[in-house]
């Protein structure tokens, strides 16, 4: 039996896709711009070594004089930090087909963290019934999104 280990992405209407050789540091970023950019608390980054835009093309914003990010243009996903300086591009962990493979190692730009955002994972759960009804909710979606 063949494993297929590729490392593939692409943003939530399958109109941008990736495939990555390798993947390098993964962290969630604290800073306004990545807390804008991904509409969220932190944006969660992993390093992508020699990636390949297998299809679409995706926008770019210059977000900063030092780099720019790149988004799908049809869905808005965000999928990826570039620096102008050097060749690093980092992809939103999110958008990787099998985004365990990059846990998150460190934290950047921590100063600039919601003051609750340390706390989230200590949030309680919904009780059963909660959960029930959600699941029961969720068996009724029908995603429009593109693996």
């Amino acid at each position: 039996m063949i494993m297929d280990t590729s490392i593939t992405g692409g943003c939530q209407c399958g109109a941008v896709r990736y495939r990555v050789e390798s993947l390098g540091r993964s962290s969630i970023c604290h800073c306004r711009m990545c807390q804008r950019a991904f509409g969220a608390f932190y944006a969660p980054l992993v390093i992508a070594n020699t990636i390949e835009w297998t299809f679409g093309q995706r926008k770019l914003f210059a977000s900063s004089n030092v780099s720019q990010r790149g988004f799908c243009g049809d869905c808005g996903t965000p999928l990826s930090l570039e620096n102008f300086d050097d060749d690093q591009i980092e992809i939103a962990t999110g958008t990787l087909d099998d985004p365990e493979r990059a846990p998150p190692t460190l934290q950047i730009n921590h100063r600039y963290a919601c003051s609750f955002s340390d706390g989230i994972g200590g949030l309680p759960e919904p009780d059963g019934d909660a959960i029930a009804d959600n699941d029961a909710w969720n068996a009724k979606v029908i995603s429009h999104q593109k693996p």
